[in-house]
């Protein structure tokens, strides 16, 4: 899959069928306005194309109050490619971009940029200057066909990025998973720590994740750790403030990976979380502390299987 901004965007003679929101996390309600674009591409011979924003328009929009992002644009990327689409176009979402009228983007960008043939939106979608644009309005362009998507409902709630991110900060990761249709991936850069889970024959990698993304709230997780090499390998992560040897400090996010061995300082790596094992404790000693670990680990493996060569 191609990823484009919109200024570098190619010229498409074939026609766009666009998928148009923000999309963060991709759960199961993005997956089907995504699948209404693709389904009619490949009905009629155009480009599947997915058309997001980059920041969320929400950090524009209200910056002294932006929420926490599920997906980075690296992130949402590598989730929306496995759904088969042929190109992500990226929109720098700007004060002066809020400002445009509904009619000036459809012509402006919809049409003449991306010579979109078709428009995939799910019903709740608002754009333009003032949110003055809707589904209903986008229905109203001769330029496109125009499916409006209905909402995604699980146990009588709709399925929302404001839900998903509620979940994840409160440690359930699972039941996010099950709405986002995958688990959830924090991803970061590896830095270095206190070297206390070396001490106690457990090294762990030090996540630092970008200050925009939600993180899991404070526990142990099983989880399988994505490596920029491609290597995909179970983990026992800890998100916390390790409270045996801390009275109080900065959050960590320290993932112990089962079965590797190397240097990941300064490398990118991703966390898949698959479920929460426990609350993150206190013990009397380190030596307490490592025979929970073990635990942790065991159960972790039976969650998460072992080691595999590349990223699913």
């Amino acid at each position: 899959m191609n990823v484009h901004r919109l200024e570098d965007v190619p010229e498409a003679r074939e026609g766009r069928a666009v998928a148009m929101g923000t999309f963060d996390g991709v759960h199961a309600g993005h997956r089907r306005v995504i699948g209404s674009a693709l389904d009619w591409a490949r009905r009629h011979g155009a480009r599947a194309s997915v058309v997001t924003f980059d920041p969320h328009p929400l950090r524009v929009l209200a910056p002294d109050e932006p929420p926490k992002l599920l997906t980075t644009t690296a992130v949402k990327a590598t989730l929306i490619e496995k759904l088969g689409v042929d190109e992500m176009i990226v929109i720098p979402f700007t004060p002066e971009l809020s400002k445009m009228e509904p009619a000036t983007f459809c012509t402006d960008v919809l049409v003449h940029r991306l010579a979109a043939r078709h428009v995939s939106v799910g019903a709740n979608f608002r754009f333009g200057h003032g949110a003055a644009g809707d589904a209903a309005f986008l229905q109203s362009r001769p330029e496109f066909e125009t499916e409006v998507v209905p909402l995604v409902e699980t146990d009588g709630q709709t399925v929302s990025s404001s839900r998903i991110r509620e979940l994840v900060a409160a440690g359930a990761v699972a039941e996010a998973a099950e709405l986002l249709g995958a688990p959830f991936i924090l991803e970061g850069k590896v830095v270095e720590g206190a070297a206390r889970g070396r001490e106690l024959d457990m090294p762990t990698a030090n996540l630092e994740p970008p200050a925009e993304v939600v993180v899991p709230g404070s526990g142990i997780y099983a989880a399988r750790a994505l490596l920029d090499d491609g290597r995909d390998v179970a983990a026992a992560v800890s998100i916390g403030v390790r409270p045996t040897f801390e009275e109080a400090g900065e959050e960590k996010v320290e993932a112990h990976l089962i079965g590797f061995e190397g240097d990941l300082y300064g490398h990118g790596m991703r966390i898949a979380f698959l479920d929460r094992l426990r609350d993150e404790q206190r013990f009397d000693s380190a030596e307490e502390l490592a025979a929970q670990m073990r635990r942790d680990v065991q159960q972790t493996v039976e969650i998460a299987g072992g080691a595999r060569r590349t990223a699913e």
